[in-house]
């Protein structure tokens, strides 16, 4: 976990963790997981940041420098996905999408051997095939620079055969 500190700002109060709005990207893993194919979904609610405002979710988590994401930004209006090979973050999609601040949204990841789905508040917005990060990995929260971000309701799956 990284820099990441509960609250009180959401239904679930309980499952809530807040980003504090420090770190190049903070993350949180949840530890034992380890999905070929699946889903991830959380809630997630922008509240702050000059440079992002930004939720995200990561999946085949390896470590901090293998993994993919995808997130949702406030600031530019867009839902985009990524790959972190050796430490550093490559683009593989940007699309428009309404994601205002201070509301909850949904961000759901499905992935099933290389293809990924993500979805905003139950749009589809980005379906692509993809193969830099095979295999087993684990399943968390991510988000970038000083987002102060909250985040509740994360739940992740298997793929049902």
């Amino acid at each position: 976990m990284h820099d990441f500190r509960s609250c009180d700002a959401a239904p679930s109060k309980s499952n809530v963790l807040m980003q504090s709005g420090k770190g190049t990207f903070p993350w949180c893993v949840r530890a034992g997981t380890a999905l070929v194919d699946g889903f991830v979904e959380v809630k997630f609610k922008p509240i702050s940041g000059r440079e992002d405002q930004a939720g995200g979710l990561v999946w085949r988590w390896k470590d901090g420098d293998h993994y993919y994401v995808a997130r949702a930004n406030a600031l530019e209006n867009n839902v985009s996905l990524y790959y972190t090979e050796r430490g550093s973050r490559r683009t593989l999609m940007y699309v428009d999408a309404p994601v205002p601040s201070g509301v909850w949204h949904t961000l759901r990841v499905e992935f099933a051997g290389r293809r990924i789905g993500v979805a905003l508040d139950g749009k589809s917005y980005i379906d692509v095939v993809d193969d830099h990060i095979a295999g087993t990995g684990a399943v968390g929260v991510w988000t970038k620079a000083d987002s102060v971000t909250a985040f509740d309701d994360f739940a992740y799956g298997a793929a049902r055969p």
